[in-house]
């Protein structure tokens, strides 16, 4: 699944800045929403002026696979949710994710600032007090990421009480270590 050019290119970035990696890693590890962990990414380098993490939307539809939706615990006639967004703090894109989600399980309120603003998943649902499932971690890009992905994450996202909220993947992007140096 790894492109074996960009990975012999990031070879070299990860031979030179290997504890940057394992910094940003970490930092990822740290917090059950990209989102906040983004956020303080982007604080502790300054990438931005005003450490914010906005989410620019570049799809809101697509067919849920059978997998994600028995993965989300929802019935074959329950709707699912999803947002394909670029996260970015400034002007630097810092990740693309992918977020299929229950509607049901999220507040009207809720629903409609994912489906009419820029904010983040991980600010909008934070009231429920979700926590974060890793199921993938693993460096390098996959096919449906962008060519500047280092390191690419799956989680599921859970409710207190374990009801699933939501399963994202994340493609982390070589500006996330470009500005840490």
């Amino acid at each position: 699944m790894s492109d074996p050019l960009l990975v012999a290119a990031l070879m070299g970035v990860a031979a030179t800045s290997a504890a940057t990696i394992e910094e940003f890693e970490r930092v990822l590890a740290s917090q059950d929403s990209a989102t906040a962990a983004l956020g303080q990414w982007c604080e502790r380098h300054g990438i931005a002026q005003a450490a914010s993490i906005r989410a620019s939307v570049v799809g809101r539809s697509t067919e849920a696979a059978p997998e994600t939706r028995t993965m989300l615990g929802l019935k074959e006639q329950e709707p699912v949710g999803y947002r394909h967004v670029r996260l970015a703090c400034g002007d630097t894109i810092l990740s693309e994710a992918y977020n299929w989600f229950a509607p049901s399980r999220l507040t009207p309120d809720m629903n409609r600032a994912l489906a009419e603003s820029d904010t983040p998943f991980g600010k909008v649902a934070a009231p429920l007090g979700f926590r974060r499932v890793r199921l993938l971690e693993e460096r390098g890009r996959a096919d449906f990421c962008p060519p500047d992905t280092i390191l690419i994450h799956r989680a599921l996202l859970r409710l207190p009480d374990g009801q699933p909220l939501a399963y994202v993947v994340e493609c982390y992007s070589a500006a996330n270590l470009a500005v840490a140096r």
